[in-house]
């Protein structure tokens, strides 16, 4: 039998019957959309991982270091130490977080550390000149904390982009003053928003990267040599350090925990190195897995679909034992009944294989913009995979009946009714 001859009485059969071969096809819809759909939400969760991190900044390093003698400044020790292994460090600073009550005012506007909503807190940060850089923030407007400004404690600051929008509104920030903790303040700077814009988002129903990027706009950095005044003069324990890349990144990560922990014995204080890259591998390697799984009990209904088919198939060998035993007895070799039934059953596959694709891609997009407000079409590869193994589902699951249906004999299959 000839191949074209096998796919037209193929479409014939499953033309006849219209209805039990779209309720077979079902299955092989839902499944392969579930698939699809599963491993594309996988996907955009690792695209909104990656989009967190690199706002974050790449290559760097998280350094904790204190020490409660009170004999080591590590703020300084450290600026000099990666200024001796600049070949593997672009810059350092510290990134001390006050912790007592504060509040920046502009006009009626106030936003403080004791706001009743968390998410319009803004938080207050004591820095140097190279915090953009070591924090991935870029300017929008005005400058960045300069060597001056922290050297000479000027009382300026940088805001992010969701503070600057919430205190001034239209009006021109650079050159204003606010008043922080009752101390007047001039608004040097204003970073560029890293979040979705300047507009906060409800804890409910939004995935934490969304909300953490906008958190990453409600900041306000100032030079760190105002701890005294503003911090009670509490010890800088926390610091980023920029390296040029990611191989410098392990190195350098490396060099500053040898020379921290040779400066602060561990009986009179700690130290605690971390390379931001290696998280990022890490939670690729959890996504990756993730995608793996979510397939995987997506495939759990494509072997239910399998089923579906296997079931049809022996049910239509039934129907057709007759014509199956006339065409052995004028001749018809087991190949050609094998061929004609597998091509149905693949056919049929096929065929809700093309539709579970289309389903699939309306899914993803739903699924893309209510989970990342993002477009997020699922790849090439996730589409002919899908459309290959739905076609291998139908050989595979038609190949029981098929053989049933070759080994028929004539005489006993002409005697069917």
């Amino acid at each position: 039998m000839k191949i074209t001859q096998a796919l037209k009485m193929a479409a014939k059969s499953i033309s006849a019957n219209k209805g039990r071969s779209a309720l077979t096809m079902l299955g092989v819809i839902i499944g392969l959309a579930a698939v699809i759909i599963l491993v594309s939400y996988a996907q955009g969760q690792n695209l909104a991982m990656q989009e967190y991190y690199e706002s974050l900044g790449e290559n760097t390093i998280s350094v904790y270091a204190y020490s409660w003698d009170g004999g080591i400044d590590v703020c300084t020790e450290l600026d000099n130490y990666c200024q001796q292994i600049s070949e593997y460090v672009e810059g350092v600073t510290p990134e001390a977080s006050i912790w007592n009550e504060i509040s920046i005012t502009y006009g009626v506007t106030t936003l403080g550390t004791r706001m009743d909503d968390y998410n319009l807190q803004p938080t207050f940060y004591l820095a140097n000149d190279q915090y953009g850089v070591c924090k991935n923030y870029s300017i929008a407007k005005g400058r960045e904390l300069s060597y001056m400004d922290v050297e000479r404690s000027n009382k300026v600051c940088v805001l992010g982009a969701a503070v600057a929008n919430d205190l001034f509104g239209m009006i021109e920030p650079v050159g204003q003053t606010v008043t922080i903790n009752g101390q007047p303040f001039t608004v040097i700077g204003v970073y560029a928003a890293k979040g979705n814009g300047v507009t906060e988002y409800n804890e409910e129903g939004d995935n934490w990267q969304e909300v953490a990027m906008t958190r990453m706009d409600r900041i306000v950095v100032l030079p760190y040599t105002l701890n005294r005044t503003l911090n009670d003069n509490q010890d800088i324990e926390q610091f980023t350090v920029k390296a040029k890349d990611s191989s410098s990144a392990k190195m350098a990560a490396t060099l500053i925990k040898a020379f921290l922990s040779g400066l602060i014995n561990e009986n009179t204080g700690w130290v605690d190195v971390y390379n931001e890259g290696v998280y990022q591998e890490e939670q690729g390697e959890q996504n990756r897995l993730q995608q793996m799984f979510l397939g995987g009990i997506a495939a759990i209904s494509l072997l239910v679909g399998g089923v579906g088919i296997m079931n049809i198939m022996l049910v239509t060998v039934t129907e057709r034992t007759r014509e199956i035993g006339i065409r052995k007895a004028i001749g018809a070799e087991r190949k050609s009944i094998i061929t004609q039934f597998l091509i149905e059953a693949a056919m049929i596959c096929g065929i809700g294989g093309i539709l579970g694709i289309i389903v699939g891609y309306l899914g993803t997009l739903i699924v893309g913009k209510l989970a990342f407000n993002i477009v997020l079409i699922p790849g090439v590869g996730i589409t002919i995979g899908a459309f290959a193994i739905s076609v291998a589902l139908g050989l595979i699951f038609g190949m029981y009946p098929a053989a049933k249906a070759s080994r028929l004999q004539p005489v006993e299959a002409l005697r069917a009714d």
